[in-house]
């Protein structure tokens, strides 16, 4: 009986510990049940057209899931025709099917593809978003993700570069909405900005870039190439960093949780992993992930909440400024008392405060500077043509038809490609550059109406003929106003110098909303900025043109 009851015992302990685990519930079971729940609830009449029904009903609804994916990430995500190839799409292929509906792809770049799920014009997105502590606050991330990478920094073999202390002072493209600008930015580099990572390649090799910054993923395609790999090579590698499915951050629960499961049960059936070898991106991460949620203790409905499973987001807390607190309590009594969401990041972190600064002081460098030149060319084009040489007036008066027949831009450009063609980019010379171009552009506008002043005084009749001095002193007090307005003209133009990777203002904002929020408050402020500095050019220029006009009637 003893023994009888020592087994009866032992068994009863067994069954104890093994309840648990029969208990807990498969992921594989808690998508079934999520997703019939789903269908009975799209399947009342009228729930279909009520506001606020959760995202996963509406896809039963519709029938169709809108994915986000990238169209020009080799590897991930391309697009030839009407045809799209890569991890990601595959992806989101796979996941429409095992939600049981039809994906419908759209194209999103690293700046749209949160904007795209606030504005409800996609359900998801796949596309290779860095999963950072930052982004936490506008999408909602699917644990466990679906890759990881790290950025890398390219360019030519010849330049040593091997860690943050070579990157000070230099420019770096990256694209808008990169994750890893602001850890860039904070280690005192520049940002040249574009909308597509499959810009950057061409832009290395054509040396409108020097370096460039994008996920080891993105580059691996392109290492294939013996050409590109013959003349470009790894920097160094930082920010590693987990890449996660994104949904809405409101009316998501469902389908939110849903993708949780079917990202658990990809992990662990492999089919992330397969679909990673079909499109030959690297497989160690899904490798050791697949591991991961083999195991018992992962393979849970509870998994994707377990800390012991799923990998942490990337922590990227900027160095906040002195006055960070009173910034925030600010923004807060705004939003309380008004409703206006002002967003002020550039007063709030170090590396944005450290960039504005500059970008104001850039700019003021930036309208003195075309000022000066607008009024020094304006002198010199109008002297050239009012010579009465032949040699000295229509070469300038050719050189003002062709400034005023070619758009801003153009001139900009040109401008910019003769500077570094004759120095070595910087900052310097993108500033010269600008104050050169928007100098030549008004100043010759300017000196034309000098030298029509000129002609007119030299027409008119009566007394002696006056020195050539005098004459041209009384023609520059006559197109006074002419002047002026060109002056203001030059200071309300110089944030197109941002176009060449002038840091004024405009392009400082552009890389501090490249890593932060506010967008809409920032560029108020970028209007602010220059209504106060054009309010001052216009009252300077009002002195000079009393000045300049009390000159002519003395004479």
């Amino acid at each position: 009986m003893s023994i009888r009851r020592g087994l009866l015992l032992v068994l009863a302990w067994l069954a104890l510990f093994a309840a648990p685990a029969a208990r807990a519930e498969t992921p594989d079971a808690a998508l079934a049940a999520l997703l019939d729940e789903a269908r009975v609830a799209a399947a009342v009449p009228g729930a279909c057209s009520q506001s606020g029904v959760d995202r996963l009903v509406r896809l039963y609804c519709t029938g169709t899931i809108r994915i986000g994916v990238r169209e020009y990430y080799p590897l991930f995500g391309t697009r030839e025709g009407q045809e799209r190839i890569g991890y990601d799409v595959d992806v989101g292929r796979a996941m429409a099917e095992r939600l049981g509906v039809t994906p419908e792809f759209s194209r999103v770049n690293a700046a749209s593809r949160i904007p795209r799920l606030a504005d409800d014009k996609i359900d998801l997105t796949i596309a290779t978003m860095g999963h950072n502590a930052q982004r936490d606050d506008q999408v909602r991330f699917i644990r466990p993700h679906y890759y990881q990478s790290e950025t890398t920094i390219v360019g030519p073999k010849s330049l040593e570069i091997k860690d943050w202390s070579d990157i000070a002072n230099r420019t770096i493209c990256v694209t808008v909405g990169n994750g890893s600008n602001a850890q860039i930015v904070s280690h005192g580099a520049r940002l040249m900005l574009f909308d597509e990572a499959g810009v950057l390649p061409d832009r290395l090799r054509d040396e409108i870039c020097t370096l460039a910054a994008q996920d080891d993923s993105f580059f691996a395609y392109y290492f294939t190439d013996p050409a590109f790999t013959a003349r470009f090579d790894q920097k160094f590698g930082f920010a590693q960093v987990p890449w996660g499915v994104a949904v809405a951050q409101s009316g998501t629960d469902r389908l939110a949780r849903a993708l949780d499961l079917i990202s658990q049960i990809f992990h662990r059936d492999g089919e992330f992993l397969r679909i990673a070898r079909e499109n030959h991106v690297g497989t160690g991460f899904l490798e050791r992930q697949r591991t991961v949620w083999s195991r018992p203790d992962c393979n849970t409905a509870a998994g994707s909440s377990d800390p012991a499973c799923v990998l942490p987001a990337l922590s990227a807390v900027l160095e906040p400024t002195p006055i960070a607190g009173r910034v925030a309590g600010f923004e807060t009594w705004i939003e309380r008392h008004t409703g206006i969401a002002l967003q002020l990041p550039m007063f709030k972190t170090m590396p944005a405060w450290q960039i504005f600064k500059a970008g104001i002081i850039n700019s003021l460098i930036l309208v003195a500077g075309a000022l000066a030149a607008t009024l020094l060319f304006a002198l010199i084009l109008g002297a050239l043509q009012s010579s009465r040489s032949f040699v000295a007036r229509w070469p300038a008066r050719l050189l003002t038809i062709i400034l005023q027949s070619s758009p801003v831009v153009l001139t900009l450009v040109i401008s910019a490609a003769v500077a570094h063609a004759l120095f070595p980019y910087s900052s310097a010379v993108a500033i010269g550059a600008a104050i050169v171009a928007l100098g030549l552009m008004n100043g010759s506008n300017a000196g034309q109406a000098i030298a029509e002043a000129m002609h007119s005084l030299r027409t008119e009749k009566g007394g002696p003929p006056a020195p050539t001095s005098e004459l041209y002193g009384r023609a520059v007090s006559r197109s006074a106003t002419q002047i002026v307005s060109f002056l203001i003209n030059a200071a309300k133009g110089t944030p197109i110098a941002s176009f060449i990777g002038a840091p004024e203002l405009l392009s400082a904002l552009t890389d501090i909303t490249s890593f932060a929020s506010g967008r809409a408050s920032t560029y108020s402020l970028l209007l602010v900025f220059y209504i106060a500095v054009v309010i001052v050019v216009v009252w300077l220029c009002g002195k000079l043109r009393l000045w300049l006009e009390r000159r002519q009637v003395a004479a």
